[in-house]
């Protein structure tokens, strides 16, 4: 187990979205090395996002070229919806990042790949989201292709676009009198913290008031709030990138007879949706009061959890403040953690979801930005067909505002079908090659039998 001043731990287990294979490695950290690992823990997401260019300082290459690269490391998305609202360049930093030199090549590559396939919908092709699933892949290629777009299929299976239109979660003051839970202020780094007070759910008046299917729905509702609000408004708040959240389990009382069937179902449904279809949103979690019935129980929980969770967990016991005051300041931890916070105003803190994202400054900025990238992505199914949304003037007078070597040309993916093309036409002339060869050695088997026949006759 855990201890209180323990922290990140690597450990070694393959479980994750039914995968089984091992997948090659970029790096491996020094204290894996000579262990048996098949999987590498890759730092807190955030540290793959740099700070902008000081004043004076001449732009990476990468942010000054043109053509297919360039288009494809920074979706127009975002910055043709930065754009028109007038936002600056800082703000346009502050919600996309700039990024690790390292990653963006494997990230191009990977957009690369799911373009020509016709696989890149103009919605899902934004670098964090793709360097997510590269991440969770080990930079695997062809593994992070195959989760990506089990996910596309999932979201479209399942209806996620539609969920915050179409599904109404009514019981949802009933559950959270059953089952505590909430997101409530940001770490000391800005991330929004979530926290879960398990040794208090009632999972019997739960099944009650909700179906396990309608709270696996409104769990994946919440998810896409997060990722489409919570750490957008985070970002803004702190000025920085944030893409992952500080989570916060109260177990006090939880042992082996709280893991009935419906909640093992539970919690692997949940557990299976995070892991293949959210991956990487979790920076840290603590666990704490961590009694000797939870430790059995989490022998048996560990099993279910890939790698990279593990090593983000931190298991407690009762004296858990110190380790989490460390990350989170007093004032947005609740009273009941031994924080300053009541949120008294609402009646506790977990039915307040305090945070950035209740900002009415922060969240009208962050529609409208929502509102001109919808119109962007309306009817296009993926990134080729973007362009026709794209407003006309700027392919004329408005070239020159852009500037710092960006150039926006009359198509402005006009590089990308190039490119494309360009690809396309050369694995044709390969193949075409290849044709050519057999059928030169076809020939010459044709003639050969030609005289064996000949041959025979005499």
């Amino acid at each position: 187990m855990n201890k209180s001043s323990e922290k990140y731990r690597e450990i070694v287990i393959d479980k994750s979205c039914e995968e089984s294979d091992d997948s090659p490695n970029r790096e491996t950290p020094e204290n894996l090395k000579g262990m048996n690992n098949s999987k590498t823990i890759h730092p807190p997401i955030e540290n793959h996002f740099l700070l902008p260019p000081q004043v004076g300082e001449k732009p990476s290459s990468s942010m000054a070229s043109t053509g297919l690269k360039s288009m494809l490391l920074y979706p127009l998305k975002v910055r043709d919806s930065l754009k028109r609202l007038g936002k600056s360049k800082t703000m346009e930093v502050i919600l996309e990042g700039t990024h690790d030199p390292k990653d963006e090549q494997i990230v191009q590559s990977f957009r690369e790949l799911l373009f020509l396939e016709g696989q890149l919908p103009a919605k899902h092709n934004d670098y964090h989201t793709l360097l997510r699933f590269l991440r969770m892949r080990d930079f695997d290629l062809l593994k992070a292709k195959e989760m990506f777009l089990n996910y596309l299929q999932w979201r479209k299976d399942y209806g996620v676009d539609t969920i915050h239109k179409e599904f109404k979660y009514i019981e949802f003051p009933e559950v959270k009198k059953c089952y505590p839970h909430g997101f409530h202020g940001v770490d000391r780094n800005g991330r929004p913290v979530y926290i879960e007070r398990v040794g208090m759910v009632d999972l019997n008046a739960l099944l009650q008031v909700t179906t396990i299917d309608r709270f696996v729905k409104y769990h994946v509702s919440e998810q896409e709030k997060t990722l489409n609000l919570r750490f957008p408004a985070c970002s803004i708040a702190a000025k920085r990138h944030i893409a992952s959240s500080t989570s916060i389990l109260d177990v006090k009382g939880v042992g082996m007879s709280n893991f009935s069937k419906p909640a093992r179902y539970l919690f692997m449904e949940i557990q299976k949706i995070d892991s293949c279809y959210y991956p990487e949103t979790l920076n840290r979690l603590f666990i704490i009061n961590a009694g000797s019935g939870f430790r059995m129980l989490w022998k048996v929980i560990r099993a279910f959890l890939d790698a990279r969770t593990l090593a983000k967990i931190h298991v407690l016991g009762y004296n858990y403040y110190s380790n989490l005051i460390e990350v989170i300041d007093p004032s947005n931890l609740p009273a009941f953690l031994g924080g300053n916070c009541t949120c008294a105003d609402y009646g506790g803190c977990l039915l307040s979801d305090k945070g950035p994202w209740n900002n009415p400054e922060i969240t009208e900025m962050l529609q409208a930005v929502s509102a001109t990238e919808e119109t962007n992505n309306e009817g296009n199914g993926n990134l080729a067909s973007i362009d026709s949304s794209l407003p006309e003037e700027e392919n004329g007078e408005n070239k020159e505002e852009l500037g710092n070597g960006e150039e926006v040309m009359n198509d402005k993916f006009a590089p990308d079908k190039i490119m494309a093309l360009e690809i396309a036409l050369s694995d044709t002339n390969k193949k075409i090659d290849a044709l050519e060869v057999a059928l030169e050695d076809t020939k010459i088997v044709l003639k050969a039998l030609a005289q064996h026949i000949k041959d025979l006759r005499v």
